[in-house]
């Protein structure tokens, strides 16, 4: 299935940001997001690793490569900027040095610019591998305890503290999306309970941005899928409602052999992320 095109969002719902960063923007997901992020800044300032950011960008972006590990690049990287959605990182369960330079001194490095800088509002993208280790069949919130799967869900846990602490001593709000499966459509029987479909992220993102009065916030980031395992009670104040359903898809997905019962992507909210690792040294 292709991208379809972003829902149309109504002129005068917000007023833009002067200058928005959007980090991550070579990523899968910042390829998706990149051009989207008009809708929300006059300027867009786009950032990724220099080898995988081309130099060129829309009249409306800045392109400005940046090694998140790297504090005196990421302060110049925030300069001038009014709000964050923070894609970047390691997106998947790699060996703990590789995820705390890009995961956890990025995340570091973000939010010290942002308080050096007076950003006031970020957006994170945080992950359902915060809370991997849950199974699929217990129902939880945002309050309930964290269950990382991995080095990743631990990183991501990690700078969901981050963004609390930088509320409660320096008043930086945040949204903290645990993002599920965001793709194009559901491709395995886990997704059909986690699958976030891009325009709902969009939409997600939107209002991440522009609800006031956020403090610190945690949504789960998925579509109005009823098989959901997670409830967004207490992000109810975004007023996020999504509109897309990973229910569409499932006749297409119980096509697919049946795993067996033992295999992580059955039991456990987490998937393969639960089994991934460990990477011993060689």
């Amino acid at each position: 299935m292709v991208d379809q095109a972003p829902q149309a969002i109504p002129s005068h719902s917000f007023q833009k940001f002067g200058r928005l960063l959007l980090t991550g923007a070579a990523g899968g997901l910042g390829k998706v997001l990149r051009p989207r992020m008009a809708a929300f800044a006059e300027i867009v300032r786009v950032s990724d690793l220099a080898r995988a950011l081309p130099a060129d960008g829309a009249p409306h972006e800045e392109v400005q490569a940046c090694d998140l590990a790297d504090r005196a690049a990421m302060d110049a990287l925030i300069q001038g900027c009014d709000a964050i959605v923070h894609l970047g990182g390691v997106s998947v369960e790699r060996p703990f040095e590789e995820i705390l330079e890009a995961n956890i001194k990025g995340i570091f490095n973000v939010y010290e610019a942002a308080r050096r800088h007076a950003v006031k509002r970020v957006v994170f993208a945080s992950s359902n591998h915060v809370t991997g280790f849950y199974r699929q069949d217990e129902k939880i919130d945002a309050r309930d305890l964290r269950r990382p799967d991995g080095y990743y869900g631990l990183s991501k846990s990690y700078g969901e503290d981050m963004a609390q602490f930088h509320y409660d001593r320096y008043g930086i709000e945040t949204v903290s999306i645990r993002i599920g499966g965001a793709l194009p459509e559901p491709a395995n029987r886990r997704l059909l309970a986690s699958w976030l479909s891009h325009d709902d992220l969009t939409e997600l993102i939107r209002c991440s941005l522009f609800t006031p009065n956020v403090g610190h916030t945690v949504v789960f980031g998925m579509s109005d899928n009823p098989a959901a395992w997670w409830n967004n009670r207490y992000a109810a104040h975004l007023g996020y409602q999504p509109r897309d359903s990973a229910e569409t898809y499932r006749t297409k997905v119980e096509q697919q052999p049946m795993p067996a019962a033992d295999d992580p992507i059955l039991v456990y909210q987490g998937g393969v992320f639960t089994a991934t690792g460990p990477f011993d040294p060689q």
